[in-house]
């Protein structure tokens, strides 16, 4: 079974690009705290994430550096040698679901209502951001 959960804040904006076929892709990295502290401060990991389609842009959309998201994926690993010869490693989260957390007072009454909106919506199954 090859299953992540995991929620911490975003390290910086997350960036949106488009495939050659047009599908959207989300790149973007999470700290996610560990349990334990060193020297009395606590320690994070930084988690690269990948979401397509929809996810990909619903987290471009409402999360921004900073704020806190739950996410569920799976671990994926992939390799490719550059132009001069090198050989590259990722190790990333494919990102399956993406759930709000933290404090709701932060948000925007503008965005709340926007969202959920957009929640309403009719979309089929394979449609839905999250």
């Amino acid at each position: 079974m090859n299953k992540w959960i995991g929620v911490g804040r975003l390290t910086k904006e997350p960036e949106l690009r488009q495939t050659a076929n047009g599908k959207g892709v989300c790149n973007f990295t999470v700290a996610v705290d560990r349990r334990f502290k060193v020297e009395g401060q606590p320690t994070a990991d930084f988690i690269n994430c990948v979401a397509w389609g929809n996810k990909g842009e619903f987290v471009e959309k409402w999360f921004t550096k900073g704020k806190m998201i739950c996410l569920e994926g799976c671990i994926q690993t992939r390799n490719w040698e550059d132009d001069g010869g090198n050989k590259h490693y990722a190790t990333e989260i494919l990102v399956d679901n993406v759930e709000f957390c933290g404090d709701k007072s932060n948000a925007n009454t503008k965005d709340k209502e926007e969202y959920n909106s957009v929640e309403n919506e009719n979309l089929e199954d394979e449609e839905y951001p999250f």
